[in-house]
């Protein structure tokens, strides 16, 4: 029988904020250690008061972060479809499930790895690297492209931990490592004096150990779930089930990539100070968004285990107590980050060019900060009806049909700040468009159920 003690108390009869809280804060504090994971390259190379190899972190930064997407397709994929094998009680389809995500981030990893090393110099280009930051975003790439399956599992299995009620495990092994990247860091670049290698190596050995530790939670016996060779398959509807869901969902971390690369293209013409200081903007904004970032994932366990057992009640408090905790939140974010911009900013650029610009970029992007924990819970509840269209369609307009196309219009009007003002209008116009999609969606799967509850009164 699969082990859903835990699982079923805190998912079914918990109190809706303590089961809320319960699930929310551990994937919150894992998403403070992507935050961190992500600040601490930036930050310990900036310490070389370089700002072309701020710089060229920058542009590298959205290329490596593909691997995390792909392995975020299998990863929220999972956790939806696993979430929802388990509220209906199908014990052995979860394992199936969740071997398949094992064995096809291995397989995506090196596929992944390969073509990055192959086409090397075309990404550079790509990417608008210039003749001072090449040298060293092609150092940073070929490094953390070698450990992109690593990032991989890491990313995929931090998700799916909380699919069985592990959302502490789950953070555990972010913590580690990105606490071991944070280490290795200043070792590597100064005490080895090895720099951007170095920043680069560090988070290769991070993403390396946080994926052992996942795979030897589950090869302990200690899982419900599976990583075993013998319980891959493609069949029964397994690939369908985890792709439908994964890939809508995680394609806003792919176009996220995609659009950074973009930007960051069109930002070069500005020079090499305007593309460090658009890469610092956010990271400043990121704070914000990680932590509501956490709380959509967080949540998205307990959705999807009510929408398995039609528990549709219950679904409903925990949507609104999530909601409500992410605008609180992300207004407190927001305005912390907003009043101590400089101060951030400063800890990464002393250039003044530079630091100017990364000011003004993030005062423009925290602009519509409050709305990120809307989009993220919306999405996530979406995700967990297992809507597959409505995610594609709201993850594609944040960063792709939305925003790409108004970095265009924008930067035709505004110039460079332009681009910094379209993920502002993209926040907005695509908050909107995922309050539409969510309605509908729930409105559809309540009455879908009501007729299949009337059908089965009229069968017996």
């Amino acid at each position: 029988m699969m082990k859903t003690k835990n699982t079923g108390n805190s998912f079914q009869t918990m109190p809706v904020p303590q089961a809320v809280l319960r699930n929310v804060l551990p994937a919150m504090g894992a998403m403070l250690m992507v935050l961190i994971y992500n600040l601490a390259d930036t930050f310990f190379i900036g310490q070389t008061h370089d700002a072309y190899q701020v710089a060229a972190v920058s542009l590298a930064t959205p290329v490596f972060l593909i691997f995390m997407s792909v392995g975020t397709v299998f990863g929220i994929g999972g956790t939806s479809a696993i979430s929802r094998a388990m509220g209906a009680g199908r014990e052995e389809y979860a394992k199936k499930l969740c071997s398949f995500c094992m064995w096809a981030c291995v397989l995506s990893g090196i596929i992944l790895t390969g073509a990055a090393l192959i086409f090397m110099e075309d990404i550079l280009t790509l990417i608008g690297a210039s003749g001072d930051t090449w040298e060293y975003a092609c150092q940073y790439l070929v490094i953390v492209s070698c450990g992109g399956t690593f990032q991989m599992v890491s990313s995929c299995f931090s998700n799916i931990l909380r699919a069985e009620g592990q959302a502490g495990r789950a953070m555990m092994g972010q913590v580690i490592g990105n606490l071991l990247n944070i280490v290795l860091d200043p070792l590597l670049i100064f005490g080895l004096g090895w720099e951007i290698s170095g920043a680069a190596a560090a988070t290769v050995i991070g993403s390396g150990v946080a994926a052992v530790y996942y795979i030897l939670y589950f090869l302990r016996g200690k899982s419900a779930l599976s990583i075993k060779i013998r319980d891959f398959t493609v069949k029964d509807g397994v690939c369908r089930s985890v792709l439908a869901i994964g890939i809508p969902g995680a394609l806003a971390s792919v176009l996220m990539s995609v659009s950074q690369v973009i930007m960051n293209s069109m930002m070069a013409g500005y020079g090499d100070m305007a593309v460090a200081g658009i890469g610092v903007a956010m990271k400043v904004t990121m704070i914000t968004g990680m932590f509501s970032m956490g709380i959509g994932q967080g949540v998205q366990p307990l959705l999807g285990y009510c929408v398995g057992g039609r528990l549709w009640e219950r679904y409903s408090k925990i949507l609104r107590f999530s909601l409500g905790f992410a605008l609180l939140l992300g207004a407190a974010m927001t305005g912390l980050c907003w009043l101590f911009t400089e101060q951030i900013v400063s800890a990464f650029l002393t250039d003044a060019e530079a630091f100017a610009y990364a000011v003004d970029f993030a005062h423009i992007l925290l602009s519509t900060g409050v709305l990120f924990g809307v989009f993220y819970v919306l999405g996530n509840a979406l995700q967990a009806m297992g809507a597959a269209l409505p995610s594609l369609m709201i993850n594609l307009s944040r960063q792709g049909l939305i925003y790409i196309p108004a970095l265009f219009l924008l930067r035709a009007v505004l110039g460079a700040e332009g681009l910094v003002w379209a993920q502002p209008v993209a926040d907005i116009l695509s908050t909107l468009l995922a309050a539409g999609l969510y309605l509908t969606a729930v409105r559809a799967e309540r009455k879908n159920d009501a007729a299949e509850v009337k059908q089965q009164a009229f069968t017996e």
